[in-house]
């Protein structure tokens, strides 16, 4: 099923409507590769109306998120909010870079395990799909031990 006619029948199921400017942010997102932030959305979205303001991006892009469209990755080297299509790759792990804001992409299955744990011993279950783990990436560490910095 394509994210649009997902996003359709999830709207409709709460009672919500399809608005040309949910559409156009949808459109916009999908003609983006990668992560993008609101402000580069609303930026994309203005070339082609005026009856956008940021304030319906970011109400839109929570929507999207609540609907399990869209993911959010908390950048920690600027504190943006970065977001991406999950239609492009299906749920995935954000592997996020805290000295260069790097982003990796990771396989849901890398952490099974720990979330089958999580829910035996926790009665806990981890939505792996928006899963971000912060850290330093192999570039930067090695820049920190070449420098004789540690974490």
């Amino acid at each position: 099923m394509a994210c649009e006619e997902l996003f359709i029948r999830r709207l409709r199921e709460r009672g919500l409507r399809l608005t040309p400017q949910r559409e156009m942010i949808l459109a916009v997102l999908h003609e983006r590769e990668g992560l993008t932030t609101p402000e580069e959305i609303f930026e994309q979205v203005r070339t082609k109306t005026r009856a956008v303001d940021i304030s319906t991006v970011y109400r839109t892009l929570d929507l999207l998120q609540e609907l399990g469209i869209v993911s959010r990755i908390d950048d920690p080297s600027d504190g943006q909010h970065r977001y991406e299509l999950l239609g492009l790759h299906g749920p995935h792990l954000h592997l996020v870079c805290r000295s260069c804001g790097e982003v990796q992409g990771l396989d849901v299955s890398f952490a099974e395990a720990f979330a089958q744990r999580l829910e035996a011993e926790h009665g806990f279950w981890a939505d792996l799909g928006h899963l971000n783990i912060e850290g330093v990436c192999r570039v930067c560490m090695a820049r920190l031990r070449e420098a004789g910095e540690s974490l």
